[in-house]
């Protein structure tokens, strides 16, 4: 085969990699413009747990073009999440044709946990954790204090805690992936369940924010889902390449 021909597949590939990086960027700007229409609203919505237990039952923002930009991030963020759906479908669509059979049954189902499983995460940090973290926030107040929170402070938490929440709550799907894919046997990862519990709290501490009550609000859930994947591995035996 020579250079030329060989470069053709590539070409191919790149390509048509292109193609998909501009279908879920036109996506994601519809989106996002949907989204920023809506971004006051967003933000209403996104900082109401926080703004319920302030005494003035409002956010700050000190920067002259500070509001614009915030909306634009959440605009951002909400444009991210309700395109992602299509954003995996280009990605599943571009490595699809390099796949085995077995691998391509078994795609579809982790697209659709993994996506379902994230968001089931961020709403657990939103309508759970929030409530419970600013609720002892406020009560830890000094009277003589004026609690006034930023709300671009309050934003860049938010994102974190959606994130962290949102990736804790894939353990069941990653247990299952290395116990079907063969890559680590369920005898093993049972014999390491007491490292796991050690880890999450490890993990908490280090991406929550340093108070005990947030570590514990996600390394407690961290610790249940990787129960959760080992039941649900019993039942996805390990796959044999074909």
């Amino acid at each position: 085969m020579t250079t030329n021909e060989s470069f053709q597949p590539l070409l191919v590939h790149l390509l048509e990699l292109r193609d998909r990086l501009i279908r879920a960027l036109l996506v994601f700007l519809a989106g996002f413009a949907l989204s920023f229409f809506f971004s006051s609203q967003l933000y209403d919505f996104l900082v109401a747990p926080l703004a319920a237990v302030v005494p003035s039952g409002k956010l700050i923002t000190i920067g002259v073009v500070s509001p614009f930009f915030l909306q634009m991030k959440i605009a951002a963020l909400a444009g991210f999440l309700i395109t992602l759906p299509h954003t995996l479908y280009q990605l599943w669509a571009f490595v699809a044709p390099g796949l085995y059979a077995h691998e391509k049954r078994l795609v579809v189902p982790l697209i659709a946990s993994s996506t379902l499983l994230f968001f089931v995460g961020m709403a657990f940090a939103y309508f759970f954790v929030f409530g419970v973290v600013f609720g002892f926030m406020a009560k830890v107040v000094p009277a003589s204090m004026q609690w006034l929170p930023d709300s671009g402070e309050y934003l860049d938490f938010a994102m974190g805690m959606f994130i962290s929440f949102g990736m804790t709550f894939e353990t069941p799907v990653a247990v299952v992936v290395l116990v079907r894919m063969g890559i680590v046997s369920l005898e093993k990862l049972i014999s390491i369940r007491s490292y796991v519990i050690v880890g999450a709290f490890v993990v908490a501490a280090v991406v929550t924010p340093p108070d005990v009550l947030s570590q514990l609000l996600l390394a407690i859930p961290l610790w249940v889902l990787y129960e959760v994947g080992l039941l649900a591995a019993r039942w996805t035996p390990p796959t044999v390449s074909a």
